[in-house]
């Protein structure tokens, strides 16, 4: 099929680039020439495993273009995907400019050549689909007033709009393209619904040959791909996010709990995570979530449920406990060095999570700004985010360090930020030796307790016990 993707951004590339590799022919389009640029010369305007690879192969079989004209390659296109950015608001609502502005343009480049499909990929609020297809309506009429009067003739312009949420995690999203746990189409009508279908075939019924960096997993035989209303496929989005955000917050809340009362969180998690009805993803304690989903679907939500009279009391109870989350590296930070002007923390990681340069909403990022003020120095080392917290950020005053050597030498504590597998492998004896005052808050549990009390640190994590009270209870298990 020929497919047109507007918005370069993570969703877009990452779905031009996945649907090519399947076997549709692809336009990616965006306004921004620097983007569109780049994609041209095969190289990812974002950071992610394994999509350079994606796009080269792609662009080998000749299957996908990069443009920044839209209107010819909606002529040629039998499905539309909107995958632009839909930011937060001030009032926590949906920024629907990009949105509007797309399907308002898809509706004016349309003829009545074939029936198409417009489909938002993009992340938003309840009723969107509904808003899309006004807007494309709009942009055919207001592109063709001469034709406003001849019905017939307009109505020859057919057109289908379909819901097809991302459920994308950065880092593995081009595995979660290939392999998803199920695929989510809401749509009005049956010609729309067999267009999609027919689109995700090869996902389906896992009849492609998978990359050679990517196997297929024993697991994954076929995909299901469930059909809804336009109005429930929207509203999944944002209940899947909304759920996840909550187990972490769930997850955070226990272990500061158990760390008053001397348990180990991460034993408490793993033992409730054995549970099928609860199971084991997302019950990581640590400094909480952050990227670009999580908070602003649940502010969009909260925002939702306010205009139909609800209040949405789990939801923002997540959105606080994530926030103060994060205020726990500031307290620990004081519990154990007690006046941090002048001192020197160095924060191991800033991307809001591993294998992305992503640094939205990332909680490196409020650290540093909390602790900055307080009169300390701030150094930071990520082995991929440092050149974008660079460019993104250029006033913020913080040290950047080649190394996590360079980054401990002479401070008076390190925070654990991001759980980079390269990480695991630090030697913590050297990194301690090295500095002023061996203080390390592991901000998400990645060393063990012991391992680094023995190499010298001052350790605390996240809803962690003390090593003799875990061997203690391992004792106890054992008699």
């Amino acid at each position: 099929m020929r497919i047109t993707v507007i918005g370069t951004g993570y969703v877009g590339t990452v779905t031009g680039a996945c649907l090519s590799y399947l076997g549709h022919h692809v336009v990616c389009v965006d306004s921004d020439a620097s983007k569109i640029e780049k994609l041209q010369r095969g190289e990812s305007p974002i950071y992610e495993p394994h999509l350079e690879e994606m796009l080269k192969l792609a662009s080998q079989r000749g299957g996908i273009e990069f443009t920044t004209e839209l209107a010819g390659a909606v002529v040629r296109s039998e499905v539309i995907f909107i995958a632009v950015g839909t930011p937060p608001l001030p009032t926590g609502e949906a920024n629907l400019e990009y949105l509007e502005a797309a399907a308002h343009s898809i509706g004016a480049a349309m003829d009545d050549s074939r029936f198409r499909v417009v489909v938002n990929k993009s992340t938003v609020p309840v009723g969107s689909g509904n808003l899309v297809e006004t807007l494309v309506r709009e942009g055919i009429s207001d592109a063709r007033p001469a034709e406003r009067r001849n019905t017939e003739r307009a109505g020859r312009i057919r057109f289908g709009v379909a819901s097809n949420p991302e459920f994308l995690r950065e880092g593995s999203a081009v595995a979660d393209s290939l392999y998803p746990d199920r695929i989510v189409v809401g749509a009005s009508d049956a010609e729309t619904l067999d267009a999609m279908r027919e689109l995700y075939r090869p996902l389906t019924a896992q009849s492609f040959d998978p990359p050679a960096g990517l196997p297929r997993p024993s697991s994954v035989q076929a995909t299901p791909l469930f059909t809804t209303s336009l109005t429930s496929a929207e509203m999944i989005k944002y209940a899947a996010n909304a759920f996840l955000a909550m187990k972490i917050g769930f997850a955070n809340e226990i272990a500061n709990v158990c760390e008053r009362v001397g348990a180990e969180a991460t034993e408490v998690m793993t033992g409730i995570g054995m549970d099928s009805r609860i199971g084991s993803k997302f019950l990581n304690p640590g400094v909480g979530w952050g990227g670009s989903c999580f908070g602003k679907d649940i502010q969009a939500l909260l925002h939702t449920a306010r205009e139909y009279g609800y209040a949405g009391k789990l939801l923002q109870a997540s959105w606080e406990v994530n926030c103060e989350q994060r205020q726990m590296v500031i307290q620990k930070l004081q519990e154990k060095l007690r006046i941090l002007k002048g001192r020197t923390i160095g924060l191991l990681g800033l991307a809001f999570k591993p294998d992305t340069d992503d640094l939205r909403d990332a909680p490196s990022l409020y650290i540093a700004g909390r602790l900055l003020p307080m009169g300390a120095r701030v150094r930071a080392y990520d082995p991929i985010a440092m050149p974008a917290c660079r460019k993104q950020h250029p006033d913020l005053k913080i040290r950047y360090c080649d190394s996590p050597e360079e980054l401990a030498s002479g401070a008076d504590a390190l925070v654990l930020v991001t759980e980079w597998r390269e990480f695991r492998g630090l030697d913590l004896v050297k990194l301690a030796r090295s500095m002023a005052t061996p203080v390390l808050v592991d901000g998400r549990n990645l060393f063990h307790p012991e391992a680094a009390l023995a190499a010298g640190f001052d350790y605390t994590g996240i809803g962690r016990a003390l090593p003799s009270r875990i061997a203690g209870s391992q004792t106890a298990m054992g008699s």
